[in-house]
């Protein structure tokens, strides 16, 4: 995929968990990761993750993830040191990223391993961009924008793979529809943030304003 300029690399990534709240003891029992680089998937990390305990059944379905599959997985502490080494000081990214926030934020303090944590949200972003979208879930923004997919859900690399490609797809849908010549990883988190009534104007703008840094910039160079 050509673009005017590198952008930077980014951290997509999605847990999958035994719940959905830390703070009453629920745990990370899969983490899926790739590596963003100019818009291509150009790493990945995997692993499963043995909290310590059983997971309930309702989890075991909806995931496929067994308790046998987790009594033979490395700990915790093993593999948060591995993702730790793995997403780096990059930016990150996740479908409905206050969760996977969350959860990153709590396992790293289990072991005194915080970092700040800048986390863009396709959930978010998307709900600013597609209003006519049945709803906002990965998989049904998946179908929506006809992307690629081997239709496994609630895994962490599957779904940090569709989310990676979610994430691409919309800065090429604002590249056609708005003009802009570069996309950053900070203006995506602003659309994230804005209300839904100030997106168009905003995009506008911001388009204008990318169009006339990318021509300054040739200038410069060949002036």
């Amino acid at each position: 995929m050509n673009l005017s300029k590198q952008t930077e690399p980014i951290i997509v990534l999605d847990f999958e968990t035994t719940g959905l709240y830390p703070d009453n003891g629920d745990r990370v029992i899969e983490i899926g990761a790739v590596l963003l680089r100019d818009q291509e998937i150009v790493d990945r990390f995997q692993s499963l993750v043995n909290p310590g305990f059983f997971i309930n059944r309702e989890i075991e379905a909806m995931t496929g993830i067994s308790n046998a599959m987790i009594s033979e997985a490395p700990t915790t502490a093993e593999v948060m040191e591995k993702f730790v080494k793995f997403i780096d000081t990059h930016p990150l990214v996740a479908h409905n990223a206050s969760f996977d926030q969350l959860f990153l934020e709590t396992e790293l303090g289990y072991f005194s391993r915080k970092r700040p944590l800048n986390f863009g949200c396709t959930l978010r972003i998307a709900r600013r961009l597609y209003p006519d979208a049945i709803n906002y879930k990965l998989e049904t923004l998946v179908r929506y924008k006809n992307l690629p997919t081997n239709g496994q859900f609630h895994r962490a690399l599957a779904d940090a793979e569709m989310a990676a490609l979610l994430w691409v797809k919309i800065i090429d849908d604002l590249k056609e529809q708005y003009g802009f010549e570069d996309v950053s990883f900070d203006l995506m988190k602003k659309i994230g943030k804005l209300n839904k009534e100030n997106v168009v104007g905003f995009l506008r703008k911001e388009a204008k304003a990318s169009r006339a840094n990318q021509v300054d910039t040739t200038g410069n160079l060949f002036g």
